[in-house]
């Protein structure tokens, strides 16, 4: 059988739009058509700004169209990480944001965006004994004014949960939710072109620099003059954008979905339907598919494999690791894709020598970009409302570093060893 690497997300769904008339001046340009810049311009073109939208490939060639769908709280550092960079009120505000993200997909979501959202909640599995008793102390011990509800799975019950004894119990986020990525994608496209903006397509940003007014951007279609501009590239941040590409780290994301194996079975694997995460360092998520008929696993197979193919085969041990039922399952699509990690694990937004920017979701874009893309967009549009927690914060790059992650082949080997000895 023959394996697409056509992502999964896209099955079913037509070629969409096709791409607007190309404008050599605008008030606002933004690069990238992922959900950060479709967020941003929809707020822009809503302001009043003729607005348009560049995409280097088709929209949903990136990590946009291409990620798990997973929608939970997504601030990585802790509480008391943040506190201690930023003293204790700004780490509330920037905790609260992180929920604010979530809130923000979720009114979308009953809006009426088409975007398959689910809230089935997610289970959190434990690595190790000793990662389950940290899982609990924390659900025990939540800081007041950030509660939410976390429901505490012994080892011996988790099979109502996921049937594997593969974990030694863990926590369930009932409030967590999921998404088609590339539904969701669409709808803020529609959104976005709603609004008035425009968004061209196989149109790369080769080069920009400042000039009277604004700044010039040279595409292969032309040179546009635009006032303002924002780079929102993500894991895809390029040579257009040194300054930015020195702050990201790309990692590649791999994905592989099953052969339909039914709706009953993928119930009595997965009972609840939830999201599946883990507690190891080197990341593992899954999940059923929307229609329920098969199994959609991702994890950082890799480091840099361009090809998704190449990623199968530790892609199925790591899920049949798991999941030893599904040895005997076919795997029929396989992808990747890129997303941005900072060094200090926070999202960033902000101006640099008068470009905006807005990107560095570490692996949590699907409720951070639409709406960190939102604020940046306001933002941009002079609107209070677009202030947010992280303004000001500094974007922290590393010596010798220029775009090209030299240091995470050691740093994977070591996450991984830590991981198979149960640290």
């Amino acid at each position: 059988m023959t394996i697409s690497t056509r992502p999964y997300w896209q099955d079913g769904l037509d070629a969409g739009s096709p791409t607007a008339a190309f404008r050599d001046r605008v008030d606002v340009l933004v690069v990238g058509a992922g959900y950060t810049g479709l967020s941003a311009a929809r707020e822009t073109a809503a302001a009043g700004a003729a607005t348009q939208v560049l995409e280097a490939g088709a929209v949903g060639a990136g990590c946009s169209g291409r990620n798990g769908g997973q929608v939970a709280y997504s601030i990585k550092p802790t509480f008391g990480a943040l506190k201690s960079r930023y003293g204790e009120a700004r780490a509330l505000a920037i905790c609260r944001e992180g929920r604010e993200a979530v809130a923000y997909l979720r009114s979308l979501a009953g809006q009426g965006l088409d975007c398959d959202w689910r809230e089935n909640g997610c289970f959190v599995g434990a690595h190790t004994r000793r990662h389950f008793a940290a899982m609990v102390r924390d659900a025990q011990n939540q800081l007041p004014g950030l509660e939410e509800r976390i429901d505490i799975v012994a080892r011996a019950d988790q099979r109502r949960e996921i049937a594997s004894d593969f974990y030694h119990g863990g926590c369930v986020y009932p409030e967590d939710a999921s998404v088609n990525p590339m539904r969701l994608l669409r709808a803020l496209l529609g959104r976005a072109r709603d609004a008035g903006a425009g968004v061209v397509e196989e149109c790369p940003a080769l080069h920009i620099r400042r000039a009277a007014g604004g700044f010039e951007v040279l595409t292969p279609r032309g040179t546009i003059r635009a006032g303002r501009v924002l780079v929102a590239t993500n894991g895809y941040t390029g040579p257009v954008a040194p300054w930015l590409r020195r702050r990201v780290i790309p990692i590649g994301s791999y994905q592989i979905a099953t052969e339909a194996l039914g709706a009953e079975a993928v119930r009595s694997l997965i009972p609840q339907a939830r999201n599946i995460v883990d507690s190891r360092r080197v990341v593992t998520y899954f999940r059923p598919s929307p229609d329920g008929q098969r199994i959609i696993f991702g994890g950082r197979a890799a480091l840099s494999e361009k090809d998704p193919l190449a990623c199968v085969p530790r892609l199925k041990g790591m899920l049949t690791e798991v999941l030893p039922q599904l040895a005997g399952a076919r795997i029929d699509h396989a992808w990747a894709g890129w997303v941005a990690y900072t060094f200090d694990t926070l999202p960033h937004l902000g101006v640099h020598d008068g470009i905006h920017y807005c990107m560095g979701f570490c692996g949590q874009g699907v409720p951070l970009a639409p709406y960190f893309g939102m604020r940046i967009g306001q933002q941009m549009a002079g609107l209070a409302e677009g202030r947010t927690a992280l303004d000001g914060l500094p974007f922290p790059s590393r010596p010798y570093y220029f775009g090209i992650p030299w240091f995470l082949a050691p740093s994977v080997l070591v996450y991984r060893t830590l991981d198979a000895m149960g640290a």
